[in-house]
């Protein structure tokens, strides 16, 4: 037994028979013509029956189907026939479902004229000038042909079926004027056909999304031509896609899956002004159905359908989770989120883009991703001065702090600065002259794209004077490079000293060897001193953290005034004693001890708890010291075990001649935790 009946007609009717077959609901389907039947999908538990029937062979067939449930899926315009389902289902105890065309009230062209029949609408066009591109089937040709004057300047787009071909060439209409196309047609599409046949008037029904009743009107607001509408800007009655199979799983037992399918588009959009949109994000804003983004990218656009300030993962896949279990009158639903500047230079896209791949994988999520690239505001900054960004350093304090941004500029001679705003600028001019780099240029892109837009050559202390809170892009040029060092080895007369031990420059370079270090890196420098080991090694890479820790008030004072003449943000200076002062700080990934205050054994166990895979280096000079680390190894599980003996010998002048004096002999204990 066929347990639903479906009357077609509408692309909603099509789509509601396909997730019954996906359901395994057994159904008929009643089109009026041939190209009705071609156009659904073939399954096995799909019946069609073709061809029209008045009310009395509708009842019939009705009853001898025994069917369970009768959905009108006709046009909203097909008023007889659902007139006459409704008539040939009276007394029958037979649940009777209207599924209603969703209509949107809002016009995206000013220029459109209502007219309530399609012969008001054909008497119009007589006073209208130029050709005419029809869009309302073939059905009522005959009253826009009753006009001979308005016949020959008709373009009838109609299905490809015999029955619409055949109507046409009744009323006389020439092949050239026949455009027989199965939609959705697309804006592009509908604009290319205006300009094509030089349409100077659009005729269309009010026929809703399924029908491509906005981009219709889209179109004719691009070329600039009136569109003729025939129907008032009212929605159908009946019960929407959703209701439909809510109602259909109660009849049927079974659960039908109504999740639609997403292409998700994540799109730069330059700096925020139109004219900097590439066509190909153009044209996805002007396609998407749903649009997300910040409030300020999203302002001044429209869609189809939603528009939400939505742009980080945690607030759009919940959103894109419960909107997939909506039914809409298409297979795909086109989403596209927008960021500033280019998606793919320091931009939340990527982090989206993996979040919302990590749903697709996990089929939590039915979506194709794609992501189209924007201007970025460092390349309209280096348009606008003339600069090339190839061979620029370039990094971004928007919202974040940048370890040792002086010293990069003092090595760089060209840098781009992405900035959060006024603020940024100011302290960008307090960093110059503090680190005595008064001798930069500033040029700075102020709302870039805006009518405000200000290109502005600043020098720090202009920069410290900036007032106008804005979007701020900047481009620093340094005309005394400082050079660039390739290895870590400074000079212990370098660094700032005291009466503080110091390591000494050839066992702190061969230390610092042993430990092995990589990008990324947490390095504990413990027994810190002047903080020799500590600067050594933040200046190897702003990627690396340094904690230098140090119980003396004296050492405390010296490292940070190192820290300062070296520019290392990327150390952090910790009064206190070790094992106690560990507490707290982030999980090591490599320590240097230099001093331990006779707690070697309390520190390594502490090291260890912390990560029992860390990687250690030790420097000691006593006999206790190396006794006792000979011993408090054997208590770990350890790998990777070097032991060093360094004796170092530097020559002094002696009159005419040069002596060897040497150094205190010192012991280097490497070894990785075995954990």
């Amino acid at each position: 037994m066929n347990k639903v009946l479906i009357f077609a007609g509408t692309t909603e009717g099509r789509k509601l028979s396909e997730c019954l077959a996906k359901a395994q609901v057994a159904h008929t389907v009643c089109v009026a013509t041939e190209y009705g039947e071609i156009v659904l999908k073939e399954h096995p538990l799909v019946s069609v029956h073709k061809g029209r029937m008045n009310r009395e062979e509708i009842r019939e067939y009705i009853v001898s189907n025994d069917f369970a449930a009768v959905v009108d899926a006709t046009h909203p315009y097909a008023e007889v026939v659902t007139c006459n389902i409704k008539s040939a289902m009276r007394d029958l105890e037979i649940p009777y479902l209207r599924l209603k065309r969703e209509i949107k009230a809002g016009n995206a062209c000013g220029n459109v004229h209502y007219f309530g029949s399609n012969e008001a609408c054909a008497k119009a066009l007589e006073e209208a000038e130029g050709n005419i591109l029809l869009t309302t089937g073939s059905k009522e040709l005959a009253v826009y042909c009753s006009s001979e004057e308005v016949k020959k300047r008709l373009y009838v787009r109609v299905l490809p079926g015999i029955e619409s071909l055949q109507l046409c060439m009744e009323q006389g209409i020439a092949g050239k004027q026949i455009l027989a196309l199965q939609g959705p047609f697309t804006v592009e599409m509908n604009e290319a056909m205006l300009h094509q046949y030089r349409i100077k008037c659009l005729v269309t029904k009010e026929s809703g999304k399924a029908g491509g009743y906005e981009e219709k009107l889209r179109a004719a607001e691009k070329a600039g031509i009136p569109v003729y509408v025939i129907g008032c800007s009212k929605g159908d009655e009946g019960d929407s896609f959703a209701e439909i199979c809510h109602k259909l799983e109660k009849v049927c037992g079974k659960n039908i899956n109504r999740k639609t399918g997403f292409e998700i588009v994540l799109a730069g959009v330059g700096m925020g002004n139109k004219d900097s949109l590439t066509q190909a994000v153009y044209r996805a804003i002007d396609e998407a159905d749903i649009l997300l983004g910040a409030e300020r990218m999203i302002a001044g656009y429209q869609s189809k359908l939603e528009k939400k300030s939505f742009y980080k993962a945690d607030e759009i896949i919940p959103y894109l989770e419960e909107m997939q279990n909506r039914v809409w009158d298409t297979d795909c639903v086109k989403v596209v989120v927008l960021f500033s500047g280019d998606s793919g230079f320091y931009s939340g896209c990527q982090k989206l883009y993996h979040a919302l791949q990590a749903e697709v994988t996990a089929g939590r999520l039915d979506a194709k991703i794609s992501v189209l690239p924007g201007i970025s505001s460092v390349a309209y900054l280096a348009s606008c001065i003339g600069e090339s960004y190839h061979d620029a350093a370039i990094y971004s304090i928007h919202g974040k702090e940048i370890s040792n941004l002086p010293g990069k500029i003092s090595r760089a001679g060209k840098m781009f600065l992405l900035l959060s705003g006024v603020k940024d600028i100011n302290k960008l001019g307090k960093l110059l002259i503090e680190a005595g780099l008064r001798d930069c240029t500033v040029s700075v892109g102020y709302q870039l794209s805006y009518p405000e837009e200000q290109i502005l050559e600043l020098l720090p202390e202009e920069c410290m004077e900036r007032q106008e809170e804005g979007l701020y892009v900047c481009c620093v040029k340094n005309p005394k490079v400082a050079e660039s060092r390739l290895t870590h080895g400074r000079a212990d007369e370098e660094f700032l000293r005291g009466k503080v031990p110091m390591t000494k420059e050839e066992v702190r370079e061969v230390s610092i060897c042993k430990l092995k270090l990589h990008e990324g890196a947490v390095v504990y420098d413990i027994g810190s001193g002047t903080g020799s080991i500590a600067v050594e090694i933040a200046g190897l890479s702003d990627r690396i953290q340094v904690y230098a820790v140090e119980k003396k008030n004296e050492a405390v004072e010296l490292i940070t005034n190192n820290k300062t003449k070296f520019q290392l943000e990327n150390i952090q200076v910790i009064k206190a004693d070790a094992p106690e002062g560990l507490r707290g700080l982030p999980v090591p990934t490599h320590a240097f001890i230099g001093g331990s205050g006779g707690k070697l054994k309390d520190i390594l166990t502490s090291l260890y708890q912390m990560n029992p895979q860390m990687r250690v280096v030790i420097n000691a000079i006593s006999m206790e010291t190396i006794c006792e680390l000979k011993e408090v190894t054997k208590m770990f599980s350890v790998w990777h075990e070097e032991i060093v003996q360094m004796q170092v010998s530097r020559a002094k002048s002696a009159g005419a001649y040069h002596l060897m004096q040497a150094e205190n002999p010192v012991w280097i204990c490497a070894f990785d935790f075995a954990g």
